[in-house]
């Protein structure tokens, strides 16, 4: 699996896009749009997915802590991001 963010940082109710290469492994790559990509875990939650995203850098230096996302569909077919815990 792969998720690209637009921005650099995951937050509440942001886009999120979702490309399913057919891996079933736990790791995945997470990119945001300062160019940063980070390896993550994920998992199936129902229609959902739940993206466990560790502590990393954004290009500009700012740290960012670890966070645990879950992200569903809308109807519109857009995924978004809700944040699970800290």
């Amino acid at each position: 699996m792969r998720f690209a963010f637009p921005h650099s940082h995951a937050f509440p109710r942001g886009r999120v896009d979702v490309e399913d290469d057919g891996s079933g492994g736990p790791e995945c790559l997470v990119e945001f749009g300062d160019g940063m990509t980070v390896i993550a875990r994920w998992h199936r939650n129902g229609e959902a997915i739940d993206l466990n995203v560790p502590t990393y850098r954004t290009a500009r230096g700012t740290q960012v802590a670890a966070h645990d996302w879950r992200l569903s569909r809308r109807k519109d077919g857009v995924w978004r991001a809700e944040r699970r815990g800290s």
